[in-house]
């Protein structure tokens, strides 16, 4: 394993998707120029809609379509790894798309594919949000590695759901695009974020929509890499913008090795 400089990229997506191609790629762009090796993009970053059927007009085949395109071409040009935060894909059930996180190389071939599993459900303090109308669910856990490291990976909701990521180890990176609303994102973000790296002893790269989108919505941001004992390394608040921060293989080993307990593991 080597050093990586992972960058974590988070926007304020809008409901045009030309112009959102447009900040992707030159976030994309800048997050090269500070020395990344790898990119790791939000949940939604080609669209928040003004409604949740909005996007199932974008849906793209697996493949083909403007949203990979523009992906596979960002990985390319700015030669490191990209993951593409999530796309929506035409899931076979009418009415509804798959929230897919697709992950490009630096020649800008597909390294991986994850449908979204857990499908995020909330009503309270005049919000609601039911991912299931439009939102098929995926059924596969998702398997990655890049440069050496063992990667999870999840999108959004499934930050609650531990067992989840427990089913992807080993792994020494955890990889989350998000959309977390302002409301849960305030209440929970932060401290899912730091036990799944802790208890999983990794580091964690969390890409977050952060701020008020034209839809009226407004996504908690706080965008953040932790390191394997729970430090936050980097952090950007609201707003667009790139973070980014070194993975170090040695100080994942120390603390893997001063505190083993992952092998302490009974169930």
């Amino acid at each position: 394993m080597q050093n990586i400089r992972a960058a974590v990229i988070q926007t304020v997506s809008t409901t045009d998707p030309e112009a959102n191609i447009r900040t992707m790629r030159r976030l994309v762009r800048q997050a090269a120029d500070a020395g990344a090796d790898w990119a790791v993009l939000p949940e939604y970053w080609p669209l928040m809609g003004r409604s949740d059927s909005d996007k199932l007009a974008l849906a793209e085949p697996f493949g083909v379509g403007r949203f990979q395109t523009a992906l596979s071409q960002a990985a390319a040009e700015c030669r490191l790894i990209l993951f593409g935060g999530t796309v929506p894909l035409h899931s076979g059930d009418a009415g509804k798309v798959l929230n897919t996180m697709l992950v490009y190389g630096r020649g800008g071939e597909l390294l991986g594919r994850y449908d979204k599993m857990h499908l995020f459900g909330y009503s309270g303090l005049g919000e609601r949000y039911a991912e299931a109308d439009t939102i098929a669910a995926g059924t596969s856990v998702p398997q990655l590695a890049a440069d050496g490291w063992l990667l999870a990976q999840g999108i959004c909701y499934d930050l609650r759901f531990p067992e989840f990521f427990r089913a992807q180890a080993p792994f020494d990176a955890l990889v989350l695009p998000a959309a977390f609303t302002h409301t849960t994102g305030r209440a929970h973000w932060e401290l899912l974020l730091r036990a799944r790296a802790v208890e999983n002893q990794c580091y964690v790269l969390a890409a977050g929509q952060g701020g008020h989108h034209q839809s009226g919505r407004r996504t908690f941001g706080h965008s953040m890499i932790i390191d394997p004992w729970g430090d936050t390394l980097a952090l950007l608040p609201e707003g667009e913008g790139v973070i980014t921060a070194t993975l170090d293989p040695v100080r994942l080993h120390s603390v893997r090795t001063r505190l083993p307990a992952l092998s302490h593991r009974i169930l």
